[in-house]
């Protein structure tokens, strides 16, 4: 049998150099959510940039409490911590920053054509491949806590989704017919969350100029 496809932090790390996104990462062999996870380590000193990748969730969601499936190394499901100045109405533009790097990202690395759903998914063709749900805590003045979960199906067979979701739900790996090293688009995302991450500070740019 093959290996499994497996995350390793410190490579990981060594790779996006002196990076703020990314600057610390954990890997779990599996947790209920990333987004759990990170918020119950919560505290003012964890470093902006915190990134929390799991090989499996057990109880990955989506906007609105919706199941996101997350089978064991075959995708990529994370969770990273910022520290935006905006004030808490503005935090929905930091989903639009997630998934345009998402998109982007798939962009760059295959020679796909994604498509962003609004509010919070990415679309191949009729399928979603990425969803991304963010959760905030204020805290003094315009200071609050954002933790950014992203999920991206990478190399799921139609028979790796619950069969609720075979209709609807798609891989990168289904569209180009070979498998996608998972540490490769890991580095290849947190690259471009880190190129355009002033855009959650910066309420002149929009995250399509960035993304270009």
């Amino acid at each position: 049998m093959s290996r499994p496809d497996r995350l390793i932090a410190a490579d990981l790390r060594a790779a996006l150099g002196k990076s703020v996104i990314g600057r610390r990462i954990i890997v779990l062999e599996s947790t209920g959510s990333t987004n759990d996870f990170l918020r119950q380590m919560l505290t003012p000193e964890l470093p902006e940039g915190f990134v929390v990748f799991a090989e499996e969730q057990t109880a990955g969601r989506g906007q609105r409490g919706n199941r996101w499936a997350s089978a064991s190394h075959l995708g990529l499901w994370f969770s990273l911590l910022l520290r935006p100045i905006l004030s808490l109405p503005e935090s929905g533009r930091l989903t639009n920053w997630a998934a345009a790097a998402v998109a982007s990202t798939v962009r760059r690395t295959t020679a796909l054509e994604p498509v962003i759903k609004p509010p919070n998914d990415v679309y191949v063709g009729a399928r979603k491949v990425a969803g991304i749900l963010v959760q905030t805590k204020a805290g003094s003045a315009q200071e609050f806590a954002a933790i950014v979960g992203i999920g991206v199906n990478l190399n799921q067979a139609a028979e790796d989704f619950p069969d609720e979701l075979r209709a609807r739900a798609g891989s990168l790996a289904q569209f180009l017919g070979r498998k996608i090293s998972r540490a490769d688009f890991a580095v290849a995302l947190l690259r471009e969350l880190e190129r355009t991450r002033e855009f959650a500070l910066n309420a002149s740019e929009s995250p399509e100029a960035l993304s270009s």
